[in-house]
């Protein structure tokens, strides 16, 4: 938890626009865990974070707090705490980036289909139609989900006994609070469900996890689980939520170490073969987005008999767009309106959360919106549209619609059918 906990302020100070703080909220139920257990839970976490970073915990009384609008009249008293929400997929874009202009050669939608093992790795791969060789010093298995099928049929390995695959699923629904706080329910299951804010006028739910089995390409939430995620939420908000009102759900499948072996989990996750004679192999599975950076750092670190390396350096990088303290986010905020003084509030912040302090390479020095093209929507322009296909991989409408931002949500069909078209024309 240590550990976790100064990675998030790792990932404040290099990436503030992709990891923002926020307060968390746990309302205490009767039926649950006692207050006291919450109370010294809290304030174990409070001594592990780094001291003065974010504020610490406190208790609430929401029959006089505005966090306790949106609750049943049961609720009296509810414990508040620090941490953060993340913009997953766009932080992996970053990372992709920073890679990229770093040397790094990426090859959205290339499949690997046969990798032979000699001092060195030549990958039969398919890009785009084109079957070609490439050749490596070291291979890294970090295919998530699909980990032990790579090892079988690409790699042509045993897969590791010590891994299983588990579905994670979350719903969207319409904006339940007014408040910018993350609710965390204790469930009757004992596990925590979270309600976050969620692109400005949704709200997030979940996360229901069970075993899987299956190809993880066809994943997908059942209904008993909207089911549950929606129970979850009605024990504690005043509005109801009903399986009807799922606006999204969002499910996907990821290898972890195999619950009977928790204690080893963290080990389990990473493999690292180097034997006499063949080139290196690294297995990395599980894990979650707060330490990703941390295991990545030590796994490289385990190659480093094979490569001249820098010393580790990550932890002080700024990501792209994040070069600016996480404070100042705001500022950012007020400086991409007077530049662009066309945008409005609520697009600059998506912008800025979006691409931080490289917003002038989407936006340029347009002088109104007519400036960026086709409108798709009521935020996507042809800029954006351009930006992301030349710098940022995407080709297809769901990759900007869903990978790149969560535009999705809010854009009409005949504007998703105008997008597919201006993709296909741009070269």
């Amino acid at each position: 938890m240590r550990a976790a906990l100064a990675e998030r302020d790792t990932w404040m100070r290099i990436a503030p626009h992709l990891v923002r703080p926020a307060r968390f909220v746990i309302p205490a139920h009767a039926d649950e865990r006692p207050p006291w257990l919450l109370r010294l839970g809290l304030y174990l976490y409070d001594r592990l974070a780094p001291h003065g970073v974010l504020p610490v915990s406190a208790t609430i009384d929401v029959t006089h707090h505005p966090i306790g609008n949106a609750l049943k009249r049961p609720f009296g008293t509810a414990f508040e705490y620090s941490d953060c929400l993340v913009d997953d997929s766009r932080l992996v874009i970053a990372n992709a980036v920073d890679a990229a202009e770093r040397g790094a050669v990426i090859r959205a939608g290339a499949r690997c289909v046969r990798a032979d093992r000699l001092d060195i790795w030549r990958l039969a791969v398919i890009d785009r139609g084109h079957r070609q060789v490439i050749t490596a010093r070291s291979l890294a298995n970090t295919s998530g989900a699909w980990t032990s099928s790579v090892a079988e049929t690409v790699l042509r390995m045993p897969p590791s006994p010590r891994a299983a695959v588990v579905k994670m699923s979350q719903i969207i629904v319409r904006r339940l609070f007014e408040t910018d706080n993350v609710y965390v329910f204790q469930n009757r299951d004992r596990r925590l469900i979270f309600a976050s804010p969620y692109q400005r006028d949704f709200t997030l739910l979940g996360t229901v996890a069970n075993k899987f089995k299956g190809d993880p390409a066809a994943v997908s939430m059942g209904a008993d689980e909207v089911a549950y995620l929606c129970d979850a939420a009605n024990r504690y908000f005043r509005e109801r939520v009903d399986p009807s009102d799922v606006i999204r759900s969002v499910s996907g499948a990821n290898m972890v170490a195999h619950p009977a072996r928790t204690r080893l989990a963290r080990d389990d996750s990473m493999t690292f073969d180097a034997r006499r004679g063949k080139a290196p192999l690294l297995t990395m599975f599980g894990g979650d987005v707060t330490t990703s950076r941390l295991r990545a750092e030590h796994a490289v670190s385990r190659l480093t008999p094979f490569y001249p390396m820098s010393p580790r350096w990550t932890a002080h990088a700024a990501l792209p767009g994040g070069d600016f303290p996480w404070a100042q986010f705001e500022n950012e905020v007020e400086r991409a309106r007077e530049r662009w003084k066309f945008l409005t509030e609520n697009q600059a912040l998506r912008l800025v959360s979006g691409y931080g302090s490289r917003l002038g390479s989407v936006l340029g020095d347009a002088r109104d919106r007519a400036d960026l093209g086709p409108g798709f929507g009521p935020e996507l322009t042809g800029a954006e549209v351009r930006y992301l296909m030349a710098s940022e991989w995407a080709r297809f409408p769901d990759d900007i619609l869903w990978r790149r931002s969560k535009l999705g949500l809010t854009m009409p069909p005949a504007d998703r059918e105008a997008l597919a078209a201006f993709m296909a024309r741009v070269v």
